[in-house]
């Protein structure tokens, strides 16, 4: 069972993930953590542990899939969650395998969301829609317009973006 960050690392560790994986899971976190500490600033109410923990497994089924690492494809998804469930781990955590890559077919939390913004940011790319869907929610909790929350969310979001090449290059030991 996974309770927190650690635990999560420790089960990537257990199940023969590369180092290149834990990086990647590590340089998303960063990002993740830049998104939390500006929720927590405006109340967002955001479980940050379920962030946190998911971001170190998302990709857990690239350990089945390894060419997934470096190329494009979905088949790590499907296959990670499973593997998570497998080891007893909680359907709504092992759940982020799919959302994370699937964010605009599902119905998303805000956690999930959160997951696939910094999956995405953390190497300096930017999708509007899905950051809009954030956006939204986030307006929507603080009961405040989009247009309201958009430009610090924006400036955030584009802070994150702009560190992606420094994010890259420390993925592949550069």
């Amino acid at each position: 069972m996974l309770h927190s960050q650690t635990d999560a690392f420790e089960l990537l560790k257990t199940m023969g993930a590369p180092g290149h994986l834990i990086t990647h899971a590590k340089l998303v976190g960063e990002a993740a953590n830049a998104l939390l500490t500006t929720f927590e600033k405006l109340n967002v109410p955001v479980d940050s542990e379920f962030v946190q923990t998911a971001v170190v497994i998302h990709d857990i089924g690239k350990i089945v899939h390894p060419q997934e690492m470096s190329t494009p494809g979905s088949n790590h998804e499907p296959q990670g969650e499973k593997m998570l469930l497998d080891q007893g781990v909680s359907p709504k955590l092992a759940r982020c395998c799919l959302s994370h890559g699937r964010w605009h077919k599902m119905e998303c939390s805000l956690e999930e969301l959160t997951l696939a913004l910094a999956d995405t940011l953390w190497k300096g790319k930017r999708i509007d829609a899905l950051e809009l869907k954030v956006i939204d929610l986030i307006a929507g909790h603080l009961h405040k317009d989009r247009w309201d929350v958009f430009p610090q969310l924006d400036s955030l979001f584009e802070r994150i973006a702009n560190e992606g090449d420094s994010r890259l290059r420390r993925s592949i030991g550069g």
